[in-house]
């Protein structure tokens, strides 16, 4: 059975009425559904035409700063299905999301963390790899890799083998160690 197409101008406007209403609703409810419809939509590569001129990507990392951790949960799992994609990719660097994505990392839910180390493995490029491979990044993913959560441990795991060198592994190890030593003989 053949696969029914979406007419693409449907589509756009569909997209466009759920942006529309993310706006201008006061409903937190009505808000985390959207939003999450719209996390949904950016699965399908078909939709990224529509995300791009909508904006959305925008919508998403806005979402990130939010307190309510649904909101973030729906952001961040919006960003993470497009982060393969080579423009959305470009895009989230040079709007500097990934400094709202590593923040993601502290949060107390587990999709959320999930999420946040999938992106950031997804976004990893020459031009940004720098800038997620820091040594602070590689200290929490040394934390998550002794984790009793398999799923964590085992991302983590995946993050430093696949994209850290031993020696900034082993930098961020004596950085963490020193701070370490540090905080306990000062007190702190």
């Amino acid at each position: 059975m053949a696969r029914k197409q979406k007419n693409p101008r449907d589509r756009y406007s569909y997209l466009r009425e759920l942006v529309t209403e993310f706006q201008d609703t006061s409903s937190i409810e009505a808000k985390e559904q959207v939003l999450a419809n719209l996390a949904n939509f950016a699965y399908d590569p078909d939709n990224y035409k529509h995300i791009k001129d909508l904006n959305i990507v925008d919508l998403f990392l806005d979402q990130l700063k939010e307190d309510n951790q649904n909101l973030v949960e729906f952001a961040i799992g919006g960003i993470c299905n497009l982060a393969l994609d080579k423009y959305f990719k470009q895009m989230i660097h040079n709007r500097g999301g990934i400094t709202s994505i590593i923040n993601c990392l502290s949060n107390e839910r587990e999709e959320t963390v999930l999420s946040a180390i999938t992106t950031l493995m997804f976004l990893v490029s020459p031009e940004s790899k720098e800038d997620i491979t820091t040594a602070s990044v590689i200290d929490c993913m040394l934390r998550f890799q002794k984790s009793d959560n398999r799923r964590l441990s085992n991302l983590a795991s995946v993050f430093l083998k696949d994209y850290c060198t031993t020696e900034q592994t082993e930098n961020a190890k004596l950085i963490s160690s020193a701070y370490s030593r540090h905080s306990f003989d000062s007190g702190v």
